[in-house]
This record gives C-alpha cells, sequence and structure tokens, in this order.
C-alpha cells in the first residue's frame, strides 16, 4: 500500500499566467495543464511529474486578509525544497523580491518571501 502524499494546492492569484511563469522560473517546475476552471476562471497547475500547485483567477480577485496566521482556513505559506538554496534565491531577488527571515537550523536552511499575489513562501535546502 503507498502512503498517502499531497498532490496539489490551489490557491487564487491576480494572472495566472504570470505567476505560473515567476514558479517555472524559480523552482524549475513547468506547466503541466492550463485553461478554463471552475466558475468561467483561468488556471494553471505547475510544479513537476508528481506534485503541483493549482493557481486559479475569476475576473478579477478580491485582496485577501492581511494576516493569514490570524484567519482560519489561512493560507500561512507554501514550503518548497531545493537543491540550491543560494541559487534559487538570487533567481527569486533578480526579479526585484525581497527575501526575509533566513536561518539555517536542523534539518536544513532557508529563507522566505512574498510574491506579487502576497502569498509566502518558505524555501528550504537539505542539502
Amino acid at each position: 500500500m503507498t502512503a498517502a502524499f499531497l498532490e496539489h494546492v490551489n490557491f487564487t492569484v491576480a494572472d495566472p499566467a504570470k505567476t505560473a511563469q515567476n514558479l517555472d522560473n524559480w523552482f524549475g517546475w513547468h506547466t503541466r495543464w492550463h485553461g478554463e476552471a471552475i466558475h468561467g476562471g483561468l488556471s494553471y497547475h505547475v510544479g513537476n511529474d508528481t506534485s503541483y500547485v493549482a493557481i486559479y483567477a475569476l475576473g478579477t480577485p478580491k485582496d485577501g486578509q492581511d494576516n493569514s496566521y490570524a484567519t482560519i482556513g489561512g493560507l500561512n505559506h507554501i514550503g518548497i525544497v531545493v537543491d540550491d538554496l543560494d541559487a534559487t534565491e538570487a533567481k527569486i531577488k533578480a526579479d526585484g523580491i525581497e527575501t526575509f527571515n533566513h536561518a539555517d537550523y536542523e534539518p536544513g536552511r532557508r529563507f522566505y518571501f512574498r510574491d506579487e499575489n502576497n502569498i509566502e513562501f518558505e524555501v528550504v535546502s537539505y542539502a
């Protein structure tokens, strides 16, 4: 019997095509699928062959809560494991994004950033 694993998460963004392009560039992912989605929206599935993020938009999305950590059901951050933390951070910073909360503790080094949708990402390397 195979253990359960996380296949995808789905969240709303302002521009799915732009967010997909960023995720492809920063993490070496690829767009697995894109097209029309529920309620007449547009969705991109971006990731690798076993897991992905589904990024969705319906017209002009409304701004979310300022602090997801204080909102029941809030998305606090998305954790991404990479082999080369420094190279990944350089790609993100090259797009004008500020990184923060750098840490080095077991089991790995990490940093955080917020994308243009105010979604927080934790990037970690166990190498």
